[in-house]
């Protein structure tokens, strides 16, 4: 006989905002049941945070494990163009709040936010992976397959989906629809960088992230990403049809294209390479819907945009504080609409760095970035905005991001 068990709140999921949400919920005395396929540590791509992130780990009370990891520190942005080079310091923004956060591997890094989830009591059942799903008026019933291989049933008032590019809830309830972002390509690999910032010919601050643009293709991109061991996180962007004409070897691909982009060569030019590169191809992904009143889709289970100003994470622990915030408030007895609610507050900021995203493949936010001459109050708004305040109504270049980023760029233009 199939054994069936019940809880409040079944998130699927441990990585940032599965243990983000089921902390916040946990602090509330709502009963979680947090499922994960694999075992922590795991490898996972997205290693550069946002300072945004720092407010929600501090709410999860996850602040002081994090700190103690001895995560890569970061203050800020760089990119770099041809013989242009600009940073963004994250100290001068526009919006209140954390300038600083972390590069991270994503490995460790998930691990000790799923580790503080179970600290302050936390149920997490790894290597326990959602079969099914029935979606009923008052209750959702998965099916479980849990480490041994056995299934059971597990009941629940609600179900967070925060398997990322898992999407559980997207495959299982056909919720998928096409992102209408062009696909693209990343390759990509961690090195041991031997990076000497002093002896460097080229400008370079481990402290920063680095987004170098290929000289002959603006559309094709870089990121480098130090970490705090002396490795560094590599990769590059660009349509699957412009990098068909390199080959099939992936890291030869990789190291073919850094060679290829002067700045980035001369950086990394006593690398030590792994023995192969990983790709991923058309990752932006979307979905019919967020939320019901069974389910919530959070960070990447949701949509996913394009890694190029490091969204992810913080799109994904901002939708966990939201959606913890509607859960609390629906078992509280307060009536909720979770499109009101949930749904619309959170594309809010999606839909800011959708702006952006589509404006650095436009080339409108490269020439705003690269101008030889920034206005500095603009350049506070949209440094907000890569430090990850794209929820800031106070900034114009979130409440009217295309119109500004359209005018801004007009003017750089000339």
């Amino acid at each position: 006989m199939t054994q069936q068990q019940r809880t409040q709140v079944v998130i699927i999921g441990a990585g940032p905002s599965g243990a983000v949400a089921a902390a916040l919920l946990h602090q509330q005395q709502i009963d979680v049941i947090v499922l994960e396929k694999s075992t922590f540590p795991r490898f996972s791509i997205g290693e550069s945070l946002l300072p945004a992130c720092m407010e929600v780990i501090e709410q999860a009370k996850m602040l002081n494990a994090v700190t103690a990891a001895g995560f890569q520190f970061k203050d800020g942005a760089a990119f770099r163009y041809q013989d242009r080079y600009t940073t963004f310091d994250f100290n001068d923004k526009f919006t209140v709040g954390p300038a600083t956060t972390y590069q991270v591997q994503r490995g460790q890094f998930d691990k000790v936010l799923a580790d503080e989830a179970v600290s302050q009591g936390v149920e997490i059942r790894y290597e326990h992976s959602v079969e099914a799903i029935e979606c009923l008026e008052s209750k959702s019933v998965l099916t479980v397959t849990g480490a041994d291989k056995k299934s059971y049933i597990l009941e629940a008032d609600f179900v967070l989906d925060a398997s990322g590019f898992g999407r559980v809830l997207p495959r299982l309830l056909a919720l998928d629809k096409p992102s209408h972002l062009p696909p693209r390509q990343a390759i990509f690999c961690h090195v041991t960088d031997h990076i000497n910032a002093e002896k460097c010919s080229v400008d370079y601050d481990r402290n920063k992230i680095l987004i170098s643009v290929h000289p002959h293709s603006a559309d094709v991109w870089y990121w480098l990403i130090p970490f705090s061991n002396g490795t560094c996180s590599l990769g590059v962007v660009a349509p699957p049809q412009w990098l068909a004409d390199y080959g099939d070897d992936s890291l030869a691909v990789l190291k073919q294209l850094v060679n290829e982009e002067p700045g980035l060569a001369t950086i990394l030019a006593a690398a030590e390479y792994p023995i192969k590169a990983a790709t991923i191809e058309g990752y932006s992904a979307n979905v019919t819907q967020l939320a019901t009143s069974n389910y919530a889709l959070l960070g990447n289970a949701g949509e996913f945009l394009d890694p190029v100003f490091s969204s992810g994470v913080t799109i994904a622990m901002k939708s966990a504080q939201l959606a913890a915030n509607v859960l609390t408030r629906s078992f509280a007895g307060e009536q909720v609409d979770w499109q009101c609610d949930y749904a619309q507050p959170l594309m809010l900021g999606v839909d800011t760095f959708r702006t952006y995203v589509e404006g650095w493949y436009s080339g409108e936010l490269q020439r705003v970035i690269f101008h030889p001459n920034p206005d500095s109050k603009i350049k506070q708004m949209i440094c907000a905005i890569l430090a990850g305040y794209a929820w800031d109504t106070n900034n114009p270049f979130v409440t009217q991001s295309q119109r500004r980023l359209a005018v801004v760029a007009a003017l750089c233009a000339k």
